[in-house]
C-alpha cells in the first residue's frame, strides 16, 4: 500500500508553523542584546539598540513570512530558502 501524497501534508505544515513563536522572539533578542553590547562600547545609548532592534523585528517578519509561503507551497514546487 503506498501512502498518499497528500497524507503527510498536514504533518509538515505543522511542523513548519510551530517555529513562528520563535521566529518572533529570536531574532529581537538577540538584536537588542547585540544592540545594547555595541552602546556600551561605543558610548551611543540607545540608538544602536533601538536600530539592531529594528533590524530583529525585520528579520522575525521576514523569516515568518518565508516559513509560511514555504508551508503553503504546494509538494511539487521547491522549497528552497532562495527560490522564488
Amino acid at each position: 500500500m503506498e501512502p498518499k501524497k497528500d497524507q503527510y501534508n498536514w504533518a509538515r505544515q505543522m511542523g513548519l508553523l510551530s517555529t513562528i513563536p520563535f521566529l518572533m522572539a529570536v531574532p529581537p533578542i538577540a538584536g537588542l542584546l547585540i544592540g545594547r553590547y555595541l552602546d556600551k562600547r561605543f558610548n551611543a545609548y540607545p540608538v544602536l539598540t533601538i536600530i539592531f532592534l529594528l533590524l530583529g523585528f525585520a528579520a522575525g517578519v521576514r523569516e515568518v513570512a518565508l516559513v509560511i509561503k514555504k508551508a503553503n507551497a504546494p509538494d511539487g514546487e521547491k522549497r528552497d530558502r532562495g527560490a522564488s
